[in-house]
């Protein structure tokens, strides 16, 4: 369905705008006159955003029309985004993007949900990698392009152009979901949390936390890797993630087919893939150029192959009524993962 598309493009505005600060650190410290490190907290504070937001604001707009809590959602993205254009300092700028981070769980978490109720039930994990499409496409051509953008006319440019894709996904969002989408039944709030008793919930979200976790310690590092280790210069870098990025696509689409036949055979086909591929990082990078640019190829596959599986296994563990929450938790639980692995790659 369109209605699907249309959740990508909302997905390839929030995925920009939460890794395009990646490629501004350098410009963001300058101007606001703080350290690259002190910068570098707008990265975590994101992902710390999402992760406490996610739950909370599912709960707390749980009884809304999903289409209309999907259009707020987009409306708060891009108030986030305009105001971090603005930013007149470090804490301004936190603030907007901490504001920005909100819409991020809940925007994934009902929207997989959505996903899902608009296709038959042996294309579901389909549905929710061609939504996490957008996530995947925003790595490829979004934060590329809002670098060169930030590098040629100031990174506050960079966001107002971000605020102008939400724009554009507020536009598409409305156009093509569906008014009336399936919804379960309002249920009492002591029930909803009741999920947080599950087991495979929690089991799902480990995967999920420990999993992500394994890939971000590695990932964002792999610039000084390629730079120090392979010893590459800038234009064999760029194209290295450029190369993440394609294979993230593909891992993307392929681990949603993959869970279509089987969730959980596909958990461990994906899983074990990627612990594989992790393990193999430890050589991968000293031996040659062509080496390291094909593994980083393979890991963006195997990473982001992980993501419907994981997706699938925890909203199905919970049942219809707690979809939604379980959902949204699992998209924190991503971020969490991203946080942990980076605070853990770097302490070793």
């Amino acid at each position: 369905p369109v209605s699907l598309l249309a959740l990508a493009a909302g997905a390839f505005g929030i995925g920009t705008t939460e890794f395009i600060i990646m490629g501004l650190l350098t410009q963001v410290s300058q101007d606001l006159g703080i350290s690259i490190p002190t910068a570098g907290t707008l990265i975590s504070g994101y992902a710390f955003g999402v992760a406490i937001g996610a739950p909370v604001l599912t709960l707390a707009t749980r009884h809304w029309p999903r289409k209309w809590l999907l259009l707020g959602l987009m409306l708060i993205f891009i108030a986030g985004n305009i105001a971090a254009a603005m930013a007149p300092s470090y804490g301004w700028l936190m603030g907007a993007r901490m504001l920005t981070s909100l819409t991020h769980g809940t925007f994934f978490g009902v929207g997989a949900v959505v996903a899902t109720g608009l296709v038959a039930k042996d294309k579901q994990a389909s549905a929710i990698a061609l939504m996490f499409s957008g996530l995947t496409l925003a790595t490829l051509l979004g934060v590329p392009a809002g670098t060169w953008i930030g590098q040629h006319f100031g990174w506050r440019m960079a966001f107002a152009a971000v605020a102008v894709i939400g724009v554009v996904a507020l536009g598409i969002l409305a156009a093509f979901v569906p008014s009336k989408l399936q919804q379960a039944a309002p249920v009492a709030l002591r029930d909803e949390l009741s999920i947080l008793a599950s087991t495979p919930l929690w089991l799902g979200l480990g995967m999920t936390v420990f999993g992500f976790g394994g890939v971000f310690a590695l990932y964002t590092y792999v610039e000084p890797l390629l730079s120090q280790i392979t010893q590459m210069g800038n234009t064999g870098v760029a194209l290295s993630l450029l190369l993440f990025g394609a294979g993230s696509a593909v891992g993307n689409i392929a681990g949603g087919k993959l869970a279509d036949r089987g969730v959980v055979r596909a958990l461990w086909i994906t899983l074990g893939a990627l612990v594989a591929v992790l393990l193999a990082g430890r050589w991968a990078f000293g031996i040659s150029a062509a080496v390291a640019m094909a593994y980083v190829t393979v890991l963006g596959v195997v990473a982001f192959a992980t993501v419907a599986p994981m997706q699938m296994r925890v909203m199905q563990g919970v049942g219809s009524q707690g979809a939604t929450l379980a959902s949204s938790l699992n998209i924190a639980a991503f971020n969490l993962g991203n946080a942990l692995g980076a605070w853990v790659g770097g302490s070793l």
